[in-house]
């Protein structure tokens, strides 16, 4: 909804809000582009039933983010039922509010570049059943054409930087070369665009003085020293950065990938297999019972809520459960501190149990009582239909110019999503369901330890070093290890399983590979693991159709297995796939893999493409290093 002018201008899905276009992100909607307003903005007044996204143990792994430690609730989108049935009604006036920006508009007949303050430019908005077609116009035009006013597009060009900022294109300063018309104190503006994507097609001239400049001055390293210093402009939050910005801003094109990345974290709503009974009930209410010491206990059974649930547990019982869970939420904010939080060693501690929770309408899991089937039993030692999963994401901020970092927060600048520490953050949650797969340990252990002075192995190690150095060195002060999150080989064989599984599940479960997500269980040296769920998670597939579910039946399972490790022994692109490793000087984490073998979709993969080699899996060339000695 554009707060400026009431009116809805477009929809998104929830977890579009979460991925591509949340807070401080820009919108391209069919006539032009919004930016998504801060959280101060989002208002939930006039929703009568709504209720924040439970699940405790993501609220607790963002709060252990820097700047995080006051957020008190995870919320959805602010929306209202009944657009359909009254278009003019409340719900029309319940939404995520926008703003148009670049606020510099272009007219399309002739040309004149003003911004919307000057007035020039009209808006309209007048059908509420179709938002779409709300414009701008150039309201004193002398080309009308149908006797309807031209439209007004938005010019193409705003600057960001890596602080996370993002500004108007100074078209003014930049055509008169860092001066003022000298005849004008408002000129007059034209923008003379010619269509494509590189500057030198577009020359912007001032009709007052007759200055003339071309973009592609502004483009690139030299381009830089053409523009004003980041003014440290966050327009998501109408503010400019108390401290200023002595970055040189860079120029974008409207719709660029590189605007605007998330920064999210996601998790499975599992029940807890480590703790008793107790000990998970204590974890719920734990705001309630922290500051509470056991003597003021008999109190709490008579005024505090959370007790209710306790009546059948002695006071000792309680301060018992209460001390191991204040040790270990202790224990994990120490790990956890100067990185992300660890939401995985819970759902593998699920995932990898021998007896496996009750079902609910949250989770439920089942092994088919005959076991692994025995084709399978050397590649796989459990497998899990996951028929019911619920996972909940959650925006913790984002950042431009450079997408944040899978494992470490701190090696980028993210951008605030409110003005003041926030107290609550948008999330969304999405039900579906998932296969698990976990490989043998000792086949895994073995490999390791036969791979692990190869020369493909010290290759990978090396790229990663030098991929960090290259990205994030001149960014750490202090000490820097160059090897800090090196997944290891263990994660580079189960991701490059994962793909190729995922790619060929994709053809007989029903789901688009889009569609599907990964999360691997890899762990570290010292808490090795070994499982990879594949899953779906989409708002379109919202429940357990079972397409997925039924892939890991045995006949199904044993036939796709065979299938996705065939279709690896050969690319279409060998043998220049297959002979591919990471070397210097080559910015890429990936060995013989490409888009035609093992490459899936930004929204399927964990780690963006990387981390892959079929040779560690299949024997495509020297076969002590494959996983599986053949092929089924």
């Amino acid at each position: 909804m554009c707060a400026q002018y009431r009116r809805r201008v477009g929809s998104v899905r929830p977890s579009h809000l979460m991925f591509t276009s949340g807070v401080g992100s820009l919108v391209d909607l069919p006539n032009f582009p919004v930016l998504v307003r801060g959280l101060d903005d989002w208002s939930y007044d006039g929703i009568a039933e709504w209720e924040p996204i439970a699940e405790p143990r993501l609220l607790a792994g963002v709060r252990a983010l820097p700047g995080n430690k006051h957020v008190e609730q995870l919320r959805p989108a602010p929306w209202m039922d009944g657009l359909d049935a009254d278009p003019r009604g409340p719900a029309s006036r319940v939404g995520v509010p926008v703003m148009p920006f670049p606020a510099w508009l272009r007219c399309t007949a002739c040309n004149e570049l003003a911004p919307l303050e000057s007035q020039v430019f009209g808006f309209e908005n007048d059908n509420p059943r179709r938002p779409h077609d709300a414009r701008f116009f150039h309201e004193t035009c002398g080309r009308k054409k149908s006797g309807r006013k031209p439209l007004a597009v938005a010019a193409r060009f705003v600057l960001a930087c890596t602080a996370g900022h993002l500004d108007e294109f100074p078209y003014q300063h930049f055509v008169h070369r860092g001066d003022q018309c000298q005849r004008a104190a408002n000129p007059r503006l034209l923008m003379e665009d010619r269509g494509g994507n590189i500057g030198a097609n577009v020359a912007i001239r001032c009709l007052s003085c007759r200055a003339s400049r071309n973009m592609r001055e502004a483009m690139g390293t030299r381009g830089e020293q053409n523009l004003p210093r980041c003014r440290g402009r966050n327009p998501h939050l109408a503010t400019f950065d108390a401290q200023g910005c002595d970055q040189r801003p860079k120029v974008l094109v409207i719709g660029a990938s590189n605007q605007w990345f998330a920064q999210t974290l996601s998790a499975l709503a599992v029940p807890k297999t480590d703790a008793s009974e107790l000990e998970f009930k204590v974890e719920q209410h734990w705001a309630q019972l922290d500051k509470l010491p056991r003597g003021m206990y008999p109190y709490g059974r008579e005024n505090v809520a959370a007790f209710r649930e306790l009546e059948r547990w002695t006071d000792d019982e309680i301060g018992d459960a209460a001390d191991v869970v204040r040790a270990r939420k202790a224990g994990a904010a120490e790990e956890n501190r100067g990185g992300y939080p660890d939401l995985r060693t819970p759902e593998w501690e699920i995932f990898s149990a021998a007896q496996l929770p009750p079902p609910s309408d949250e989770f439920t899991a089942r092994r088919d009582p005959a076991g692994v089937p025995d084709a399978l039993k050397e590649i796989f030692a459990d497998v899990l239909q996951v028929e019911r999963l619920r996972e909940v994401r959650a925006l913790v901020g984002f950042t431009r110019l450079d997408a944040p970092d899978p494992e470490d927060p701190e090696l980028v600048q993210p951008a605030p999503l409110s003005r003041s520490a926030p107290k609550w953050l948008p999330a969304s949650e999405v039900r579906g369901e998932g296969i698990f797969l976990r490989v043998p340990d000792g086949l895994l252990d073995e490999w390791v330890a036969r791979t692990a002075e190869s020369e493909a192995i010290r290759r990978h190690q090396s790229a990663y070093g030098h991929f960090r150095e290259n990205r994030y060195s001149e960014r750490i002060t202090g000490p820097f290890d160059p090897m800090k999150h090196w997944p290891g080989p263990r994660y580079i064989a189960l991701h490059t399983l994962s793909h190729l599984l995922i790619r060929t599940i994709a053809l007989d479960c029903g789901y688009s590979s889009a569609s599907l997500s990964e999360r691997i269980y890899a762990g570290t040296e010292d808490d090795p693991r070994s499982g990879i769920l594949i899953y779906t998670a989409v708002p379109d597939a919202e429940g357990t159709l079972g397409g997925l579910v039924s892939q890991a039946e045995p006949d199904r399972l044993v036939r796709l297995t065979r299938r996705a490790l065939r279709d690896a022994m050969r690319c279409s692109s060998d043998p220049l796939c297959r002979e591919r490793l990471p070397q210097p000087h080559a910015d890429y984490l990936h060995g013989a893999a490409c888009h035609v073998c093992l490459f899936v979709s930004e929204t399927t993969c964990e780690r963006g493409n990387r981390f892959l080699d079929r040779r560690f899996v299949v024997p495509i060339d020297d076969p002590e290093l494959a996983l599986f000695a053949s092929p089924l």
